[in-house]
């Protein structure tokens, strides 16, 4: 149900809505960590993208990113939103720190 509610969520201007990764909580090797070992994870997936802010003479400016795209962001910032139990973030095209490509 979550999801569904958040596709009904539609970033504005320039803003782009992530949500972040967790972070594995077990090794490769089968070790489980305790949790004051897992640090925030500065990596997230695009879910939507705004259309675009508009400069002085109108013309709009392309986002850099996409849906689906794996960001870093920063590790502070940007504008929380719960949905449920999931948090997600909203934050500016141009406070998106790089794309990651796989």
């Amino acid at each position: 149900m979550a999801l569904r509610n958040i596709k009904n969520l539609v970033p504005l201007l320039d803003r782009v809505l992530v949500q972040r990764l967790k972070p594995e909580a077990k090794t490769a090797s089968g070790i489980f960590l305790p949790e004051s070992t897992l640090k925030d994870i500065n990596q997230a997936t695009v879910l939507a993208v705004g259309p675009g802010a508009i400069d002085r003479t109108g013309n709009k400016i392309p986002m850099s990113v996409t849906s689906g795209d794996k960001v870093l962001i920063p590790q502070f910032g940007g504008s929380a939103v719960k949905v449920g139990e999931d948090e997600y973030t909203l934050f500016r095209d141009s406070e998106i720190l790089a794309k990651i490509n796989e």
